[in-house]
């Protein structure tokens, strides 16, 4: 059960983001937010440290909120279906939470939250999971982080646009620009060539009790050759 200190964190934390939702960054003032929170000005010092302590903890739940809406099939029937659905979702989260979103996104430090590392580790396993199936035409982590920027990029520009200039085919062309920049049409293990198949094996390795650890360090680093040299 939370203790009264988590709870009134919590309700902090709420007030703050119904106040930046409504009003924008300059809407958060610990004042303002101790007020709606129901507290003194000094309880936010002392919960948060200061202004950009609250800042940051309203960031990492947004964070823990998105990563707890995502949905997660280990074992997609078209993972390339599966790949745009993760996309789609990103990309929701963001219009659903423009201000939040922003806050999250615009500030590098803020995404060395723990939720932020969390969502970045499923977006990992999807990516190891196109790897081992031989979809992938770029490096594993290379794929994820455009994936990442893309999203991120779709949603800052649109919600950075006037309306009347806001066209929704930013969305599905950024994505589909993304799918073609980090995987193959046809899995590349059926393909001629080693490339593929040496992504698709250095996925697996972790998974192989087979071999030392060692083994797998030198197994891994001729595959990550291999994978470069396609």
């Amino acid at each position: 059960m939370p203790s009264r200190s988590d709870r009134t964190r919590q309700r902090v934390i709420e007030a703050a983001i119904d106040l930046l939702t409504r009003g924008g960054r300059d809407a958060v003032t610990t004042r303002a937010v101790a007020e709606a929170a129901g507290l003194q000005p000094p309880a936010i010092y002392r919960l948060f440290g200061d202004k950009d302590g609250l800042l940051d903890a309203v960031a990492e739940h947004g964070f823990a909120t998105f990563l707890a809406g995502k949905h997660v099939d280990p074992n997609p029937p078209d993972p390339i279906a599966d790949l745009r659905r993760g996309w789609d979702v990103a990309v929701e989260f963001g219009l659903a939470h423009p201000a939040l979103y922003t806050l999250m996104y615009t500030e590098p430090a803020r995404t060395g939250s723990a939720a932020f590392k969390a969502g970045m580790e499923v977006l990992m396993g999807r990516m190891r999971r196109l790897a081992s199936g031989g979809w992938l035409r770029v490096d594993e982590e290379l794929a994820a982080q455009i994936i990442h920027a893309t999203a991120r990029g779709a949603v800052l520009t649109w919600l950075s646009l006037p309306e009347d200039r806001r066209d929704p085919a930013l969305f599905t062309t950024l994505r589909e620009s993304m799918v073609s920049a980090v995987t193959f049409e046809r899995p590349a293990v059926r393909d001629t060539g080693p490339a593929g198949a040496a992504r698709a094996l250095r996925a697996a390795l972790p998974e192989q009790a087979v071999l030392s650890d060692a083994e797998r360090r030198l197994l891994g680093e001729w595959l990550g050759r291999l994978s470069d040299d396609g």
